[in-house]
């Protein structure tokens, strides 16, 4: 008896080694194949950048603003780190306002993710809504950038005339995105602390069926640690050239819109993940989700529906249609 609970022992180690081989081997491939699809798509896109696109366009296009602003660093960084931004979210969320109050058109409302909720909008709370948005960005966001001026202006290289090539851009872009990642989760779960929640940023979870402008619907406290900081750290940190800065905090207020939008809209990032927090409120506490599956705080959204439709819509079937919600019990 005990021999064979040694064969069967062994046999079982063997086998476990072998899944484990498996799996090396198959990340293995996983990553090199990434790897050299990533090196390859920025190839491609640093030639078309360079080749298609008006050879040195942007290099054209900027020291003719630097010119235009005389090369008054504080009115460019204001251009570029405030204006271009607002502007950028502020546009999108025009959009997705006219929808939310409207209902229209129905090309974006039959994309809407919690069905029933939001049809239409409860314009008292969307008032709310927009007036603390305002507030945070003339009055904690603005504020801010006068320190992060300074920093960046130490680094002696955001304001120069040679703007960087596109692959330190992509290089930029990436580092950006995980240290945003990084420092959005922690203080995200931070301030869901009980005694955090409570006073701070229970004013968020207000809205369980998010819209886009809700993604800077928070206390100002809430806004300065999760909302900014993550955002502005990875450029102090990297003294990146202002029109990088520019283009990464744009593409951080459009992608936090979208992930609260409520709308899974094709061709855009899915926007499953945070509203699934918004409904649960004890799940899916990062931007890109790499840390919730660390921690296992993705265990319940991962046996949902919502999971199976967490990808990019690739066709204009609404994957509320294509994978439906499963009915309810009293149903």
């Amino acid at each position: 008896m005990e021999t064979d609970s040694g064969y069967s022992s062994t046999a079982e180690l063997q086998k476990q080694g072998k899944k484990l081989s498996d799996a090396l081997r198959i990340s293995a491939y996983v990553f090199s194949t990434g790897l050299l699809s990533f090196t390859a798509l920025v190839n491609i896109a640093s030639w078309f950048m360079q080749y298609i696109t008006l050879g040195n366009f942007w290099q054209t296009a900027w020291l003719e603003f630097y010119d235009h602003m005389e090369g008054d660093e504080w009115t460019i960084f204001l251009v570029g780190a405030a204006l271009v931004p607002a502007l950028a979210f502020w546009g999108f969320n025009g959009i997705l306002l006219v929808a939310d109050v409207t209902g229209k058109p129905t090309f974006i409302t039959r994309y809407r993710i919690q069905l029933g909720k939001n049809d239409p909008v409860d314009r008292k709370k969307l008032w709310k809504a927009i007036y603390t948005a305002l507030g945070n960005q003339l009055f904690v966001s603005f504020p801010m950038l006068v320190p992060m001026f300074y920093i960046m202006k130490w680094w002696e290289n955001t304001f120069s005339k040679e703007l960087p090539t596109f692959q330190w851009f992509l290089v930029e872009l990436s580092i950006f995105t995980v240290i945003e990642e990084i420092l959005f989760y922690y203080t995200h779960r931070l301030v869901h602390h009980p005694v955090l929640y409570k006073h701070i940023h229970k004013k968020h979870h207000e809205w369980t069926a998010p819209i886009g402008v809700v993604s800077i619907y928070a206390h100002p406290i809430e806004h300065i640690v999760s909302n900014t900081l993550p955002v502005m750290t990875g450029p102090m940190i990297m003294g990146s050239h202002i029109v990088s800065v520019s283009a990464w905090f744009s593409i951080a207020l459009v992608t936090t819109s979208i992930s609260h939008c409520g709308y899974h809209l094709p061709l855009l990032p899915s926007p499953e993940f945070h509203d699934f927090h918004h409904l649960k409120f004890n799940q899916c506490y990062g931007v890109l989700g790499v840390l919730d599956f660390l921690h296992g705080t993705d265990k319940m959204f991962r046996q949902t529906k919502a999971f199976e439709r967490h990808k990019v819509l690739l066709s204009f079937t609404p994957l509320s249609v294509s994978i439906p919600d499963p009915p309810k019990k009293d149903e």
